[in-house]
């Protein structure tokens, strides 16, 4: 039967969930095409406050990786809007002349910043918060500036101001009320939270009416309606959300304040659906995102044809991420003459609970400082449960009164991940059914813990429950990932001792939980199966993406082709194939990279193949896990200080280790003498003359953990740095995990421990027989794919849309 096409327009995390749970459905039913605006692929916006205050990184908080698409069969297209879409033709027209028809579209655009309509909104340094563009903008403005205003004392407000703090700036909180947060926290509650933030270096102008941005091509700083005036080199916009719909308007899809949808998520016009922060139910249109994936489960099971009860509405629960601040909120806030409160109030703890009361049912919560109970309140709530033979307050307990929480009594329709409506039932089914037994392997199978995290340590005490003296054991070791129990050395044994030969045995014979595996265990299976035999046949398709094309991707969608110039030395003719090359296919970008190499940077797909046959120059694994560059000064040959001849050297150690296969990227350098022009003191592996001889120094790194190389040893010829820089390689690739740096990896067997192990000179010859047996069996990867009409038709064809005619 031929497959549907959905269209999907929106990258974010409602959207990509209903795809998630659409797959788990019916994988066989649509040919799917999503469309994003952002240049990256699906990541959990709700971690962006925690980007800011620097607890994790970018790629941390990506959710589907780009194999994840392509895995699927799901056409991706980023960095590029649908600007209108043709309900009437079934069309939609992309800002990049696409034109697309669909059998069912799903509009989840989500939401964008509300920007006050003032003058001087619309100056350079006056932002929003809703994206990593706008984390990267206010890291970029910290390091120039330091006086920040954010104009919104919401959730989002307070986030991105503790983010701003925490990059060395002043910050300034606008906000239009007296109170804090005050659809969420009633006065007591908000006073408390103010002055536990004035106590992390926040201050508060409230309340204060914003009248101006003022400034002349940049913000200068802020003017507000009783007249006065504060400083700023950055304005934040917190101030709300709107629904991200411009595009369809003029359209017959109905909107009011978003796309108004029923309780299955459909629009007014047939076969168009919209779910997140862009559709209006029930003339409601939520920001949070655990109504968002409700919805996305009754969507993906309309689409499916599945008979399930429409969306209802959602009771929001919501939690602040700032460091060292605890609230929760649900429900109704304020007293009224229909409520009785039940209050525990400690000032000298910093603790406030409230719980509202209408009729033997608990109908709000509001709780600072600790939040334990909330999630048995938060079901007492959300279930109208009756608490009239509660006549105590006993649960609202004072800190320490019970400072464990009975997994065991709760019951199985507790909800323990808010943000996905995971119960403790569905993940006690998990683990006994699936095996599970690790936090993360809990996430993968049922999405408990995978957006804001908070209920991690939860879900651990689950595990410890159900699991008992087992959980001791797995909590011990770090799985492979989370389909597996095994850890990477149990897996190495398996590996060996059963004599499995491809990722797909692998899991099929260890009993791998999803039975295709994920995008972290089939790389790294692929790598340990390479690394344990020496003849294996690399499985393609278990490559990170970069690895598969042989290029890396850039944020547009674009390639990079980085060509091998070994020890960062060229020639006229190959600088001549690489300016014709750069002319013929109008390369956007021709840049000298930081390995001394030159890259050509903007091209699409299908033109590498042909520009790689035309350089006929190796690949520089620019993208690869492997040996990237090995880096020189120009030495003796040339410099007057030079002690050696770096170059020389350097162009070896790259021929004899390049395609190697590695845990992660691998950087040498070589420096002539020890001014260290060549940066070797930060490299995998550094290399320095000296007077008789060379000094080698390992486990360096210039990236994001800084890292001094560790001295190693000194030797007198070129001979042994070339054995003592294969024993090193080898080892490395034997007993390090899978995308552990050598800087990680140093410090986590010792140096000594690999020093003695590379001294030993049967071990040493041992380690480097068996790298260039490895070393033997790899081939210039352009050269086969220009060989190999396969290779190009499976990897670098690209299919041709046609135009529907109108």
């Amino acid at each position: 039967m031929e497959k549907k096409k959905l269209v999907m327009i929106g990258n974010g995390m409602a959207g990509v969930r209903v795809i998630e749970d659409l797959l788990k459905i019916n994988r066989d039913l649509f040919e799917i095409t999503i469309f994003g605006e952002e240049p990256h692929p699906n990541y959990n916006r709700i971690q962006l406050s925690n980007i800011l205050q620097g607890e994790m990184r970018f790629e941390d908080t990506i959710i589907n990786n780009w194999d994840w698409y392509k895995d699927n069969g799901i056409q991706l297209f980023t960095d590029e809007m649908i600007t209108k879409v043709d309900p009437q033709h079934q069309l939609v027209y992309s800002n990049k002349g696409q034109v697309l028809s669909y059998d069912e579209l799903i509009i989840a655009t989500g939401s964008k910043p509300f920007i006050l309509p003032v003058p001087g909104a619309e100056l350079s340094g006056v932002i929003g918060f809703r994206d990593i563009e706008d984390c990267v903008t206010m890291m970029e403005v910290a390091k120039q500036h330091k006086k920040a205003v954010v104009i919104g004392g919401g959730l989002l407000g307070l986030e991105a101001a503790k983010g701003l703090l925490h990059l060395g700036m002043e910050v300034d909180v606008v906000h239009l009320v007296e109170h804090l947060m005050e659809k969420q926290l009633d006065p007591v509650a908000s006073s408390m939270l103010k002055q536990a933030l004035e106590e992390q270096g926040m201050n508060f102008l409230m309340p204060k009416s914003t009248t101006e941005i003022v400034g002349t091509d940049r913000v200068e700083g802020v003017r507000f309606s009783d007249g006065s005036e504060v400083q700023a080199d950055l304005v934040v916009m917190s101030a709300g959300i709107v629904p991200n719909i411009d595009f369809i308007k003029g359209s017959d899809i109905y909107i009011n304040r978003g796309i108004v949808v029923n309780d299955y998520l459909e629009t007014n016009i047939p076969h168009v659906y919209a779910v997140g922060e862009c559709a209006e139910h029930r003339e409601v249109v939520y920001g949070l995102v655990a109504p968002l994936y409700e919805q996305g489960k009754v969507l993906a099971n309309r689409l499916c044809g599945v008979k399930e009860e429409g969306y209802e509405g959602s009771l929001l629960g919501t939690q602040l991420k700032v460091t060292e601040i605890d609230l929760f909120s649900a429900g109704e806030i304020y007293d009224d003459a229909s409520t009785k409160s039940i209050k525990v109030h400690n000032e000298y703890e910093g603790v406030y609970k409230k719980v509202l009361v209408r009729d033997n049912r608990i109908v709000g919560v509001v709780l600072y400082g600790d939040t334990k109970d909330s999630s048995r309140l938060f079901r007492m709530l959300t279930n109208k449960e009756d608490i009239s033979d509660q006549a105590t307050i006993s649960f609202l307990l004072a800190p320490g009164a019970d400072a464990t929480t009975d997994v065991g009594a709760m019951p199985d329709n507790e909800v323990i991940c808010g943000c996905n409506g995971t119960t403790k039932g569905t993940i006690v089914d998990a683990i006994q059914q699936q095996g599970l037994a690790t936090i993360e392997q809990v996430g993968g199978c049922t999405n408990a813990g995978r957006s804001c995290g908070r209920c991690k340590p939860l879900i651990g005490e689950i595990l410890e429950h159900a699991l008992g003296s087992d959980y001791e054991l797995t909590a011990q070791k770090e799985t492979l990932c989370g389909c597996t129990t095994f850890s990477r050395d149990e897996v190495i044994d398996e590996i060996k001792d059963k004599g499995l030969t491809s990722p797909k045995e692998v899991m099929m014979v260890l009993n791998w939980n999803e039975e295709q595996g994920c995008s972290k265990c089939r790389p790294a299976l692929n790598y340990y199966l390479g690394m344990i035999n020496p003849e294996y046949k690399d499985d393609r398709n278990s490559r990170l993406v970069n690895e598969k094309l042989h290029a890396n991707i850039q944020k547009d969608g674009t390639y990079s082709v980085v060509p091998r110039m070994y020890g960062g030395v060229t020639t006229a003719e190959d600088l001549r194939k690489l300016a014709d090359v750069a002319d013929k296919y109008n390369v956007p970008l021709v840049k000298l990279t930081g390995g001394q190499r030159i890259g050509l940077f903007g091209l699409k797909k299908e033109q590498l193949p042909q520009v790689w046959e035309e350089l006929g120059m190796p690949s520089g694994y620019a993208y690869g896990k492997t040996l990237r560059t090995v880096k020189t000064c120009v030495g003796s040959q040339f410099c007057r200080f030079g002690t050696q001849d770096s170059m020389s050297l350097g162009i070896e150690l790259e021929k004899r280790f390049e395609r190697l296969d590695t845990p992660h990227k691998f950087k040498m350098g070589v420096s002539a003498c020890p001014r260290n022009c060549a940066e070797s003191g930060i490299k995998d592996v550094g290399v320095v003359g000296v007077d008789g001889g060379w000094e080698l120094y390992v486990g360096g790194n210039g990236g994001t953990d800084l890292r001094a190389g560790d001295f190693f040893c000194k030797v007198k010829t070129e001979q042994e740095v070339f054995e003592m820089t294969g024993a090193f390689i080898q080892y490395y690739r034997e007993t390090a995990n899978y995308l552990e740096r050598t800087s990680h990896w140093v410090d986590r067997l010792g140096l000594d421990h690999i020093k003695e192990v590379v001294a030993d000179v049967e071990k040493r010859a041992e380690l480097n027989a068996t790298l260039q047996k490895t070393v033997s069996r790899y081939e210039e990867p352009w050269q086969k794919i220009n060989e190999d009409e396969s290779i190009r038709e499976a990897y670098f064809k690209t299919t041709t849309i046609p135009v529907p005619v109108q």
